[in-house]
């Protein structure tokens, strides 16, 4: 059981920053990454939807003989993170380990929550950062084009589409004096540059990926199932839709080659 894989599924390349971080963290692991390319974003759709697809995403990791599977997708975990109760294997979703790390780090007690339309919707964020500390006030902002804006590679601190779409949707949290802000989809920490050009250097940024894999790899120990490796850990991509765009992609933001990416029918799952 122990050298099994770690499952990771998202609608595109936004979970590769829960990758990046386990790659960091636990480099003896072996990683199945699933981008649902083919039907992303996952912000904007019903909840039915979401089950359906979630339900998809991980059957297809349980093929693949995993023993953790983590749900990368703010959306996912915000709007449906039941589905996870079902499986046979440890799952994990981004919200709560998130919500822990912005209670530890605000010093006003004034935090804001960025996501797609479906997570901020959801109030799941939220929920959580109450849960932990009542008197937090609670700034939430769907921030929708960040996700196409990230799948097409827009995501340079420079690219000035990104950076007019930044500031179309943070400078009223920054107005509001938010000293700690939650990237509250996984897509979002790839444009760390832009937003902090907008943001300044004040900000806590709280990112989704590094607290994920910070859980995950807790999750495991606590488990007993880590990998016993010290390094070595391989990882295998896997997308629905074109493996060129990802691997090119993936590839610039994880700072290795992504050679081994495979196409499959996700709806046959």
């Amino acid at each position: 059981m122990k050298e099994r894989a770690i499952g990771v599924f998202d609608s595109g390349l936004g979970g590769l920053t829960v990758v990046r971080e386990l790659l960091a963290a636990l480099p003896g692991e072996d990683i199945v990454y699933f981008g649902d390319t083919g039907r992303v974003p996952y912000g904007s759709r019903s909840r039915e939807a979401l089950e359906e697809y979630a339900r998809q995403d991980q059957r297809f990791l349980l093929s693949q003989d995993v023993k953790l599977v983590i749900a990368a997708c703010g959306t996912v975990s915000s709007v449906v993170p039941y589905v996870g109760e079902e499986l046979p294997v440890p799952f994990l979703g981004v919200v709560s380990p998130a919500a822990d790390a912005a209670v530890q780090a605000t010093r006003n007690g004034k935090i804001g929550v960025i996501g797609t339309i479906a997570t901020i919707a959801s109030k799941a964020y939220g929920r959580e950062l109450l849960k932990r500390s009542p008197g937090l006030t609670i700034s939430e902002r769907a921030c929708p084009l960040f996700v196409p804006l990230v799948e097409a590679g827009w995501f340079g601190e420079s690219d000035e589409v990104a950076l007019l779409t930044a500031r179309r949707y943070l400078e009223g949290l920054k107005e509001e004096g938010v000293d700690t802000l939650i990237l509250g989809c996984t897509h979002y920490p790839i444009l760390t540059g832009v937003i902090r050009r907008v943001m300044g250097e004040e900000p806590v940024l709280i990112n989704t990926g590094k607290t994920a894999a910070a859980a995950a790899g807790a999750l495991l120990r606590e488990k007993g199932l880590l990998n016993p490796r010290a390094a070595g850990g391989r990882c295998r991509y896997f997308v629905s839709d074109r493996t060129e765009d990802f691997a090119r992609l993936a590839g610039v933001f994880l700072s290795r080659p992504v050679d081994e990416v495979q196409r499959v029918d996700i709806t046959a799952y």
